[in-house]
């Protein structure tokens, strides 16, 4: 039976707990430096206190230490995963090859999309190096997962099923840095593919201007993903963690995305309960009803806004407002954006809704019948958001005898943990009925994580037993219990992190490259590759700044995306080469590759 584990984002300790609490298997978790978000960064303490609170339920805690590292970082990172070790972490995220050369704890090691892993080789290479569970590139299919997971299927497979897509593989973006300084594989990324571009054409060998195409479009900013419909097709590919995206994104994003996800997986697994389980204990009941489509999600091609869920249609538009044909509730203060033929998008801010008609505060201009309206900001959402929205709680079924000298009382949950306790004290018939109070004061259980799914009352005579020593007995249980479930969750943690580390039987030269594509920043990963048979030529791009070498390389093809693809308008456009320009001036050409379907940025 497999294991399916919904992996949440955190951008802080608080975001991490309440991903848990409503249906996170795991959540991913940057700490003091060193994590592929700058701005996602922990102390220990925080974490620590993530730790203790996911492993009640047995939920793990990834920390991100997926940058590249810097000669003189090696000691401050090695200082910085011992206290990660101690603090419980259940595994790193990591990217630097470097990482398997120092002194590091018995800790479980991540493989992170930023190491670029698309191929059935790549993984195996991981996985023999004691990578046990690889991130898979954004980019792959089913079908393309699929196979990998038959080439390798003992290795964890990590697929991203929700947020933003990066336009550029991962690990291999060197844009930013090329114009701003900025590394994305330092965790700086100014999210170049976010900007306005104009799209410029030249004759090969000109040096003129060249020719408008586009003007001020995003022209590499793509869909975000979601990947709600096709979970269980993932996970019949070999998929086993779900991975969402968005360690800056806030709490009621990740609670709502979380929820909905969950709520799927719990669907599947429902049905299939003899192929797979959920990763984590505790049953979640919610206070709302989760819908992905009401957090931010960029949802057209070239634009870089949420534009939310779709409402309907404008019927009539007047003076002061306008009608949408839709039967869903529009209420006052909600957010709606229209979009255009084009996909253009103006919004704006309704002031007082009154069925479907719709009164903002300030008409939007060029609104015409037939244009798409879209509710971007749900007020009341946001509202049962924003107050405690979900409560998870680990069943439990607590039964009760009577002994000869006293009672027996035991408690057990659905993982097949069980507590006992025997307690002597004199018995008394009671002259009322006391099998309600009995089960009123063993299932008060609010003050721990567990909560009631069965009170069994097993001995026959109505013995009278005070509430005070009903309470004390109850405590004593769930004391032990929790205790229980803790100690074998360590001792497991503590197995599980003894993977070995070892030289890969897969032939290093073929899934590692040796110029700066390698990301070598430091001596142990130079070492790394050179143990592996691989010199590296070049250093990483954040060192050496090479000219004229590739600094993006894209799924994202802008001639495919705009209907120019070489394949269908002809030889003629191959004696033409484009490139895109920001407003500043920089510009960067592209070049494609039609065989492979894949597109490369080269700063000019």
């Amino acid at each position: 039976m497999k294991q399916i584990e919904l992996l949440a984002p955190a951008k802080n300790a608080d975001i991490g707990i309440e991903a848990i609490r409503h249906g996170a298997d795991a959540v991913y978790i940057g700490a003091s430096e060193f994590g592929a978000r700058a701005g996602a960064k922990n102390d220990i303490d925080d974490i620590r206190r993530l730790v203790d609170y996911a492993h009640i339920f047995g939920a793990k805690v990834y920390v991100t230490v997926n940058t590249i590292i810097y000669e003189e970082e090696i000691k401050d990172v090695e200082a910085m995963i011992w206290e990660l070790y101690h603090a419980g972490v259940d595994a790193l995220i990591v990217q630097d090859f470097g990482l398997l050369k120092m002194n590091l704890p018995p800790i479980r090691l991540h493989a992170s999309t930023q190491m670029d892993n698309r191929t059935a080789d790549k993984v195996r290479f991981l996985s023999d190096l004691g990578y046990e569970q690889v991130v898979l590139a954004r980019e792959l299919t089913p079908s393309q997962i699929a196979a990998i997971h038959e080439a390798c299927p003992d290795v964890a497979l990590e697929v991203f099923v929700h947020g933003a897509m990066c336009v550029s593989y991962s690990g291999q973006c060197y844009a930013s840095e090329a114009i701003f300084g900025r590394s994305a594989n330092r965790g700086e990324c100014a999210q170049l593919c976010r900007m306005e571009y104009d799209l410029i054409s030249r004759r090969k060998g000109s040096h003129d201007e060249g020719k408008v195409l586009v003007h001020n479009q995003r022209l590499l900013s793509i869909k975000d993903n979601c990947q709600i419909k096709n979970l269980e097709r993932l996970m019949d590919a070999g998929a086993t963690s779900f991975k969402i995206e968005g360690r800056l994104k806030d709490m009621d994003y990740v609670k709502n995305v979380v929820a909905d996800y969950s709520r799927h997986l719990d669907e599947i697994v429902a049905r299939r309960p003899d192929e797979y389980v959920r990763a984590s204990s505790g049953k979640v009941n919610l206070s709302f009803e989760p819908d992905w489509q009401k957090s931010f999600f960029r949802s057209i091609l070239f634009q870089h806004k949420s534009i939310g869920e779709y409402l309907g249609k404008v019927k009539d538009v007047y003076t002061n407002h306008f009608i949408v044909a839709t039967t869903k509730k529009v209420n006052n203060g909600d957010g709606v954006c229209i979009l255009d033929e084009r996909n253009n998008i103006s919004g704006c801010r309704i002031n007082r809704a009154e069925g479907n008609a719709l009164y903002p505060f300030e008409m939007p201009e060029g609104m015409k019948k037939g244009m798409a309206v879209y509710r971007n900001q749900d007020q009341k959402f946001e509202q049962l958001l924003s107050k405690p929205s979900a409560d998870r709680r680990i069943p439990v079924t607590i039964s009760i005898d009577d002994t000869e000298s006293g009672f027996a009382l035991s408690i057990a949950d659905d993982d097949g943990f069980e507590s006992h306790i025997e307690v002597e004290c004199a018995k008394e018939l009671a002259r009322s009925h006391q099998s309600e109070n009995v089960i009123r004061q063993l299932s008060k259980l609010g003050e721990t994580p567990f909560s009631p799914a069965n009170i069994e009352i097993r001995y026959k005579k109505n013995w009278f037993i005070p509430s005070s020593l009903l309470a004390e007995w109850r405590r004593t249980l769930t004391s032990q219990l929790f205790a229980m479930r803790k100690e074998a969750y360590d001792a497991r943690a503590r197995k599980d992190s003894t993977a070995e580390r070892r030289k890969s039987t897969v032939d290093a030269s073929r899934v590692l490259p040796s110029n700066y594509l390698a990301n070598v920043a430091n001596s142990k990963a130079e070492a790394f590759y050179r143990e592996h048979g691989v010199n590296v030529t070049q250093r990483a791009f954040e060192i050496t700044h090479p000219d004229g070498v590739p600094v993006m390389f894209c799924k994202h093809c802008i001639r495919r995306s705009l209907g120019i693809c070489t394949k269908t308008v002809g030889a003629s456009a191959r004696d033409e080469v484009l490139s895109i320009r920001l407003a500043s001036g920089q510009e960067f050409q592209l070049d494609f590759d039609c065989e492979k379907c894949e597109m490369s940025l080269i700063k000019k």
